[in-house]
């Protein structure tokens, strides 16, 4: 770890006592997490930091908010924009730090805003609604964007549509910083895919599936004209595959180990954490263990950077579980007492920066 600093910051909701931004101290080493401070953020439901580290951007209910970070992770807020729209549910930024990209699960619109060098979050380039009808008429009958996330190329940009089941995939075209739809991946009825994320060196997307509770490995190829995506395999995130009360569960969560050989995800409901082990040639992957979390409703969770740790945001518990990952028992051990917190919603594990 070359005995950097590491901090968390905890998104939560704030219609209770919390004030938005939960911020802690990590110890590595231990696996542990020390409360420090609070910053007010109405409602941040998601995080996501800037490319060089500098600053840490928030969803709020006005749109998003950036913060400045010091040498001991501590924020300070620089300016909001409003995104036209309904309060985001995701973040992400692109390879290059000019874009930073907005997921309305609401209203199922993607946003684009431009972030300035200075940090400063500057005007709407883009905003893209979808349209079309989802499967599940009681909850899922219209749009819903749930993930928004350029591939590692960042030649184009995936938006994760929970409501109608699909990934829309757009080309970045940063001539007219604009969305352009160049493909559609079409999941199957009431999956209800929820997250993407990429292998550590881009051959492979793994896509967490909410309602069908899977994952599916995708490979995913951008060196042609058009951006090419193919299904693999399919992997249940539930403890009993063929649980026939499995309706009662919604995969929640979905993290990449920073060594990038090793994929976890949570399952609300029966209320588990899975590991795979991910085979590096195939991207295929090996189920290892789905274990009980001691948390209600694990909306998130993160890896410690020594990917020996790991944390678990409990949303309708108020809870955040630590454990400690045993790779050659495949069991998790949990660390500490859970920590109290008021609605989380994201966690994430970052460096502090380094002095200017």
């Amino acid at each position: 770890m070359e005995n950097k600093k590491y901090v968390a910051y905890v998104g939560t909701y704030t219609h209770g006592s919390s004030k938005g931004l939960q911020v802690y101290d990590v110890d590595v080493e231990k696996g542990t997490l020390t409360e420090r401070s609070e910053v007010e953020v109405r409602n941040s439901s998601h995080t996501a930091l800037s490319k060089n580290g500098l600053f840490l951007y928030s969803i709020e209910d006005e749109g998003v908010a950036v913060f400045r970070r010091d040498k001991d992770g501590d924020l300070e807020r620089i300016n909001s924009v409003d995104i036209d729209g309904m309060r985001g549910c995701f973040l992400s930024t692109d390879v290059d730090g000019k874009y930073l990209y907005v997921a309305g699960y609401h209203d199922g619109k993607v946003t684009v805003v431009h972030t300035h060098q200075d940090g400063r979050l500057g005007s709407l380039m883009d905003g893209v609604f979808h349209k079309g009808l989802g499967s599940v008429a009681e909850r899922n009958f219209r749009p819903h964007v749930n993930c928004v996330r350029p591939t590692p190329d960042n030649k184009y940009l995936c938006a994760v549509d929970n409501g109608i089941d699909q990934v829309k995939v757009y080309r970045i075209n940063k001539r007219r910083h604009k969305l352009e739809l160049v493909d559609i991946l079409r999941c199957p009825r009431e999956s209800g895919p929820r997250i993407i994320r990429f292998s550590e060196d881009g051959r492979f997307a793994y896509i967490l599936f909410e309602l069908s509770n899977e994952v599916k490995v995708y490979s995913y190829d951008g060196s042609g004209l058009t951006p090419e995506f193919e299904l693999l395999q399919s992997v249940s995130t539930l403890s009993k595959e063929h649980d026939q009360d499995s309706f009662h569960n919604a995969a929640s969560g979905l993290a990449l180990a920073p060594d990038g050989k090793h994929l976890f995800c949570t399952t609300a409901g029966e209320n588990t954490v899975s590991m795979y082990e991910i085979d590096q040639e195939t991207g295929f992957l090996e189920k290892k263990f789905t274990l009980p979390i001691s948390g209600d409703y694990p909306k998130d969770l993160v890896i410690f950077p020594d990917n020996r740790h790991i944390a678990i945001a409990n949303h309708a518990s108020n809870t955040i579980t630590v454990f400690t990952v045993d790779y050659e028992k495949n069991i998790i051990v949990m660390n500490d007492r859970p920590h109290k917190i008021e609605t989380p919603n994201s966690i994430h594990i970052w460096a502090v920066p380094e002095e200017q």
